[in-house]
Formats: C-alpha cells, sequence, structure tokens
C-alpha cells in the first residue's frame, strides 16, 4: 500500500493495486485470482516474480527451508502459471504473456552450499518456462512464455538468505555495483515490446563486475 501511494504521488501512469496473498498458500493464490476476475475480468500479463533463498546446504540443511524455497519458487510459479492460462483462455486472449523471474542459479551451480538448493529450484524454473512453451505452442495459443535470469539484484533478497547475519546481506551488495529493480523493470517491457512473431526464451544479465 505504501508503494501504491508511492507510485500514484510520482504521478506515474497506471495503478498499482496491492493484494495480500501468502504464495506458499495455494487457497490464498485461488483467492487472488478470483478477485482479479470479479474486480478486473482477468489476467493478461503473468510475471511470476516472488522468489527466496534460505541458507540450508543439501548435507545439513532443514526440511522446512527446503520445502518453504519448493512451495515459493516451484510450486506458486506453477499454480500461477496455471491460474493465468486459465484466465486467458476463457476470455480468448492468445497475445497473453507469462514471464518467469528465474536467475543465473538457474543455469549454473556456485560453490556456495547454502545456495544450493535454491539452484535446484531455480533449474526446475528453467524447465517449467521451456515446457509451458512447448504447451503454448501444443495448445496452439500465441500466448508466450519467457525466462529473466539475473545475477546479483540489489533488493531484500540477501537479507532473507542471511536473516541471522545482517551485515553479511548487506555486504553482498556493497561488493560490486549490482543489478537494480530498475534495470529487471526494463528487462521485462523489452520483453513484453517484443513483436508477436518474437519469442525471447531467457534474457541472462548479471552486474559486469559480477565473478560467478
Amino acid at each position: 500500500q505504501k508503494l501504491a501511494a508511492e507510485c500514484q504521488s510520482a504521478g506515474y501512469p497506471g495503478t498499482l493495486i496491492p493484494y495480500k496473498c501468502d504464495l506458499s498458500n495455494e487457497e490464498e493464490i485461488l483467492s487472488m485470482f478470483s478477485a482479479i476476475k470479479t474486480l478486473h475480468q482477468g489476467v493478461d500479463v503473468c510475471i511470476n516474480n516472488a522468489g527466496l533463498a534460505r541458507p540450508e546446504p543439501l548435507l545439513s540443511g532443514k526440511t522446512e527451508g527446503w520445502r518453504t524455497m519448493i512451495d515459493v519458487n516451484v510450486m506458486a510459479v506453477s499454480i500461477c502459471t496455471r491460474e493465468a492460462y486459465q484466465s486467458m483462455k476463457e476470455r480468448n486472449i492468445d497475445d497473453g504473456h507469462i514471464i518467469n523471474i528465474n536467475s543465473m542459479n538457474g543455469h549454473s551451480v556456485v560453490p556456495q552450499s547454502v545456495v544450493h538448493f535454491y539452484s535446484a529450484t531455480k533449474y526446475a524454473v528453467t524447465a517449467l518456462t521451456e515446457g509451458l512453451r512447448q504447451e503454448l505452442r501444443e495448445a496452439r495459443t500465441h500466448i508466450r512464455a519467457t525466462c529473466i535470469s539475473p545475477g546479483l539484484v540489489e533488493t531484500g533478497f540477501a537479507f532473507k538468505l542471511h536473516d541471522n547475519d545482517p551485515e553479511r546481506a548487506a555486504a553482498t551488495y556493497e561488493s560490486i555495483r549490482c543489478l537494480k529493480a530498475e534495470d529487471m523493470a526494463n528487462a521485462v517491457i523489452y520483453v513484453l515490446s517484443a513483436p508477436p512473431h518474437v519469442q525471447i526464451g531467457d534474457i541472462q544479465m548479471r552486474p559486469t563486475e559480477q565473478i560467478s
């Protein structure tokens, strides 16, 4: 709600409408899509942006942390994708777009044990997006599916990963000049502005100074 007020006071076009939804809870996701149908007819573009990492290595991690990552990074993406497609289908929307915010960790496994399980969930997003592209072709639609795979973006992500060590989290963003939220928004706009015959499969982007 605070962000919506900021956007309005800044004079941005369009309206940001906040809606409370726990993406690890399917009932809340379905309730959100139901509210969107009631208030705004349906979904034409779905951007699956939510994602998180917990510091749970493969050899010693807590099952609860793994399950949280699966629920948000994989299951929620799949549920939202399904519901967005069904919304488009029932209204005969043939030029919709589903964009999954993936990660460079969905294309390579870095030697940091705290993100190995997270990386596995992002590899799943890579596979889900290509599978989605294939199913949309089989359904003979012109709805498109795209991944955007960033490296280090200055958000609250590191503070969730290192929630017991805020200094370490802050240092993550101070070591190099990171990508900004605006960089991600510009990538989304580029994807959405591509001509109808252009299918952008994946945009991989990282800070110029990032090593891995």
